[in-house]
């Protein structure tokens, strides 16, 4: 039976990724759609309701700012009301943010959308434990000056297949990304932080199966000496004939926010 939707809801989140098998609802584990639709069921009050995200993080990725758009038959009366009760039910490792009335021309899937990711990482000891939930720790010493230098090739339009996971032969790879950077972070402090850590900015429209961390682990490898700023100008080309196979650890990544236009 299809699903008549009344009231379009759009509403922001969000999340700690590490201990979820990331968004998507899969047999057998706990994905963050899971919980948010048996919270979604609760609160409703068992209700009819659907909801959808604006796109799926991978296992351990977590979110400063995610979208999810609700489909319902009756309207939500109050707002905050509605915030509060989500949120004192949702886990603690979930946090709704906003919430606004959207109309039927909305679709949270292919509304055009640019979206803001960062990679946390330090580099050149063991650090603590704690900082594992969204920072990864490189072991050697990184060449961090030429990371910088190798992480502005990536900007403007490229042919990015080699930066996607397991690509098709009939995939869209010439893509455009307005912003590529290494800056020093500033943004996520704890007193259990290395002295410093830094931080892969990268925005765009749209983005690929495992593209910033394909790319975070490029720039790993030319910080390593594995790889020069050739060959990252060279693996943006589609005569490109090398690898890129380091795929960066999933829980140094962030999604740092959506601007729908």
């Amino acid at each position: 039976m299809a699903f008549n939707k009344k009231y379009f809801y759009l509403i922001t989140i969000q999340y700690l990724g590490y201990r979820f098998h990331g968004w998507q609802k899969q047999p057998n584990v706990k994905t963050l759609h899971l919980m948010v639709d048996r919270t979604l069921n609760f609160i409703l009050e068992g209700k009819r309701f659907k909801s959808l995200a604006s796109g799926r993080t991978d296992a351990m990725v977590s979110a400063e700012e995610a979208a999810i758009e609700l489909f319902l038959y009756e309207p939500i009366e109050d707002f905050d009301t509605f915030l509060e009760l989500f949120n004192r039910n949702l886990p603690q490792d979930i946090r709704a943010l906003t919430i606004k009335e959207v109309d039927a021309e909305f679709n949270i899937i292919q509304h055009s959308k640019i979206k803001e990711y960062l990679y946390l990482f330090a580099f050149g000891d063991k650090f603590h434990p704690f900082c594992a939930p969204i920072l990864t720790t490189i072991l050697d010493d990184l060449d961090i000056n030429l990371m910088i230098e190798a992480a502005k090739l990536f900007e403007g339009e490229h042919y990015l297949k080699n930066y996607c996971y397991k690509p098709t032969d009939n995939g869209i790879y010439n893509r455009t990304i307005i912003k590529c950077e290494i800056i020093e972070n500033t943004i996520y402090t704890a007193n259990f932080f290395p002295k410093k850590s830094y931080m892969l900015r990268v925005k765009g429209k749209g983005f690929m199966r495992n593209q910033i961390r394909l790319i975070m682990g490029a720039l790993i490898e030319v910080g390593q000496g594995k790889r020069t700023l050739k060959d990252i100008e060279s693996s943006l080309t589609p005569e490109f004939e090398g690898n890129i196979y380091y795929v960066a650890p999933a829980s140094g990544l962030i999604l740092k926010g959506i601007e729908f236009e």
